[in-house]
Order: structure tokens, then C-alpha cells, then sequence
């Protein structure tokens, strides 16, 4: 492995979040001595990049892919390999190749604990993290090295406008600048266009679903009845396809109304709340009325869209998902949570073993003691204050994350051998 102080370090730059982060990274990485290279996909990836002379398109095949990977390596004597997600197949294939390198593998993903936060971790994210084999015990002495105080989130965050934005963005420019890139295939099943038109609807939609939602949750709030809360995440998304025993949302719903039908008490209604970048590719809306008609459930099912999660949550008694990072949200209020897929927070300590029906009618309580040493052990590991997508966001992230890839350790090493930056205390960002 290369030493951490080694000026010939060269990093390798894959896809990245939608929008100008990642070029700002390398900005900072140049700025440390480090040499960059990009290599860009389609269109999109090189509208984001403004350094031209590091810029290398690939315009092979997905088939092509690992030998010319190797090739680049080699060449271009590579070091680190930087990465957002490691489930795409470009990416998964890359990460493996990197490895059997020794080279360093730095994975971006959405914050674990988001909106407020990034997560930044070598090797693997989601269910390739290391997190999922650390048990709690092991967290709660590594913190016994750390007097730090976990910070707190802050009040306002502006990340999602801008989220949507680069998005259409980016599916504007595969579908109308992607001449030179006529090999490319997306990594999810959707047609581009169908992709940019979806962006650009939700953009134009915005204002009439926020109504929308806030009528439906304000209607929940004061009905006066106990309910519980089935957190959905995006179909297409990697921890869904990659970490989940379901094919299809439907499929996790039809298992979540049937059993709320057989254990839930009859006076309990299902609140079913859709992720906030949710964009009508998958017609959950049908799917959740076709599903409460056919368990009786016509009367006490409520659908909302999107929107934050803090006000339906505060007064929920249960919460159910897949494995949504929204599960974390659910711990931290101290509400019972039962997951399906692999999560990085699925504990035997805070999250429910118990057969569904059952969980309904009777959910034990999590061990909040542990679930927040877990919460600290995070914020002083793997989530940064900051977000990939609104100024500020990038701003604040830049100022930690380029000194932890500098570093030897990963984050988490890091805290067990005392060499972990300070944390910083997050700011009201707008």
C-alpha cells in the first residue's frame, strides 16, 4: 500500500453524484500535490468535469470495460480509486480489480445518517460496508478513546431543489450531447429520455405536490389515530436492487399490508410514505389502494408523497422498511423498527427479530443506550457534515473529507488508533 505522504499518489476518478462535487474534489486533491484523472461515460459525466486535460472518455462496450480498466491502472500508475456507490456494474468490477491491486478504494455514498450528513468509506458501502459486521460493543470501545460530543443536526438543510436539478441536467445532456459515447448503457433499466423526462416533471410539479403532501399529513395529524409507518425507498436505488430480498416494491407492500391485516389492532391505520425524490416511474399510488382493497385495509390506509419525515414520525408507533437510511431517523426517536434487506444499522440491539404480524400487534422497544452509541460511533467515523448538491453543502464536506483520503487509515481505524480529524459542528446550511 502506498504510504499516505507519497506525492506520486494518483487518483482515479469513476461516476460521481450528480453536479460539480466531484470536480471540486480534485481540485483540492491537485492543490495537495496528488495527480487526477477522470473517466467519463457519457455526456453527463463530462459536463460535471472542468479539467479537460484530465479527462479520459471510455467508448467501448460494458464488455470492454475490465480490460481497458487495467490498462489504465497500469498506465497511469494508479493509487487510489475514487468511486460513488460500488453496485454499478463499471463500479462493482472496478472496485474488485483496484483491490486485487492493493490499490485504495474511496466510496461516496449518501449520507447513513442523511440529509445532513455524507458517508465516506473505503472498500465498500451499504451492505459491502464494514459496518455490517462491527458489533455494537466493538463501537462503544472504540468511543471510549473519544471525548468528543456527537453534533447536532442542523434545523434547516437545502440539498434536495438542487438534487433534482443536476439530475435533469445530467439526463439532458446523455440524451442530446451523448454522440460520442454511442456504446454507453445506464446502470439502471429506464431509457435516458424516460429518465430526463421524469427530472424535469418532478421539477415542474414541486410546489403542487409540497400541497399536496402537507394536506395529507396534516389530515393524519389530526385524526387521532395510533398509526404506523411504512418508509419507502426508490425502486431503481442500489441498496434496494443490491442488498434487499425483494424484487419490487409491490412485493415488500404486499408483505407489509397482509401482515398489518392479521396482527395489527383494528383500530390502527397504515400510513405508506414515499421516498422525497420519488419521480412516478413505479405507480405506487395504485399499488397502495389495489393493495388495501384487497385487505380490507380501505379505511385506514393513508399515502403520502415524499416531503421530510420528522413530523409523521414524531407521533408513529412502529416504522417498517426495507432498509432505508430513514431507519435511522426511527431509531433515534427511540421507535420499534423491523427491516427486511441488509442495512449497515440492522443491530439485534435496536431492530425488531420479531415475525411481522407480531411486530404490529405488540413491537418491543430498541435499546436506545446502544442505538446511540452506534449514532456517535458514525458521526465521528464514516458521516461528514455537508452534502454533495447545494453550494454551501459541497463547501462544508470539502473542508474535512480531503484530509481523511490523504490519510492511511480509514475512517474507522482512524478512531481506534487516535489519528481521527476533530469533528466539525455542524452550521445552519441553506
Amino acid at each position: 500500500m502506498h504510504n499516505a505522504h507519497d506525492p506520486k499518489r494518483t487518483f482515479l476518478f469513476l461516476q460521481g453524484p450528480h453536479g460539480p462535487f466531484f470536480s471540486s474534489l480534485a481540485e483540492m486533491l491537485r492543490a495537495a500535490g496528488c495527480d487526477v484523472w477522470r473517466v467519463g461515460f457519457n455526456a453527463g459525466d463530462k459536463a460535471f468535469w472542468h479539467d479537460r486535460s484530465s479527462y479520459l472518455p471510455y467508448r467501448g462496450t460494458p464488455d470492454e470495460w475490465p480490460f481497458h480498466l487495467e490498462q489504465l491502472l497500469e498506465g497511469r500508475q494508479v493509487t487510489d480509486l475514487v468511486l460513488y456507490g460500488d453496485t454499478r456494474p463499471i463500479h462493482a468490477k472496478a472496485v474488485a480489480a483496484a483491490k486485487a491491486r492493493g490499490i485504495r478504494v474511496h466510496v461516496f455514498e449518501e449520507g447513513y445518517l442523511r440529509p445532513y450528513w455524507v458517508t465516506y468509506e473505503r472498500d465498500g458501502s451499504n451492505g459491502h460496508s464494514r459496518l455490517m459486521d462491527m458489533p455494537v460493543s466493538a463501537m462503544a470501545e472504540a468511543l471510549a478513546l473519544s471525548d468528543m460530543e456527537a453534533p447536532l443536526p442542523p434545523s434547516h438543510w437545502g440539498d434536495t431543489r438542487q438534487h433534482v436539478f443536476y439530475g435533469a441536467l445530467y439526463h439532458g445532456c446523455v440524451m442530446f450531447l451523448n454522440r460520442g459515447y454511442r456504446q454507453f448503457r445506464p446502470h439502471r433499466a429506464l431509457p435516458v429520455t424516460r429518465e430526463f423526462q421524469l427530472y424535469l416533471r418532478r421539477l415542474v410539479l414541486m410546489p403542487l405536490q409540497a400541497l399536496e403532501r402537507r394536506l395529507a399529513t396534516l389530515r393524519i395529524r389530526n385524526g387521532g389515530f395510533p398509526y404506523h409507518l411504512a418508509l419507502l425507498q426508490l425502486e431503481h436505488d442500489s441498496a434496494f436492487q443490491e442488498h434487499s430480498p425483494f424484487d419490487s416494491l409491490t412485493d415488500f407492500l404486499t408483505d407489509v399490508f397482509r401482515d398489518f391485516a392479521k396482527g395489527a389492532p383494528r383500530h390502527h391505520h397504515l400510513v405508506v410514505k414515499a421516498h422525497p425524490l420519488e419521480d412516478g416511474r413505479v405507480p405506487i399510488r395504485y399499488t397502495v389502494r389495489q393493495l388495501a382493497k384487497r385487505y380490507g385495509l380501505e379505511r385506514r390506509v393513508h399515502y403520502v408523497r415524499g416531503g421530510k419525515l420528522a413530523t409523521l414520525l414524531n407521533e408513529a408507533r412502529t416504522a417498517v422498511t426495507v432498509n432505508s437510511t430513514a431507519g435511522q431517523q426511527v431509531l433515534w426517536r427511540g421507535i420499534p423498527l423491523k427491516v427486511f434487506g441488509k442495512a449497515v444499522y440492522d443491530k439485534p440491539e435496536f431492530v425488531s427479530n420479531q415475525p411481522l404480524p407480531d411486530f404490529f400487534a405488540a413491537p418491543a422497544r430498541p435499546d436506545n443506550r446502544a442505538y446511540k452509541d452506534y449514532r456517535r460511533y458514525l458521526l465521528e467515523t464514516s458521516q461528514l457534515p455537508g452534502g454533495f448538491y447545494s453550494r454551501k453543502g459541497r463547501r462544508q464536506l470539502l473542508r474535512q473529507v480531503v484530509d481523511m483520503m490523504l490519510a492511511s487509515e480509514d475512517p474507522y481505524e482512524a478512531l481506534l488508533q487516535g489519528t481521527a480529524a476533530p469533528r466539525q459542528q455542524l452550521r445552519v446550511v441553506s
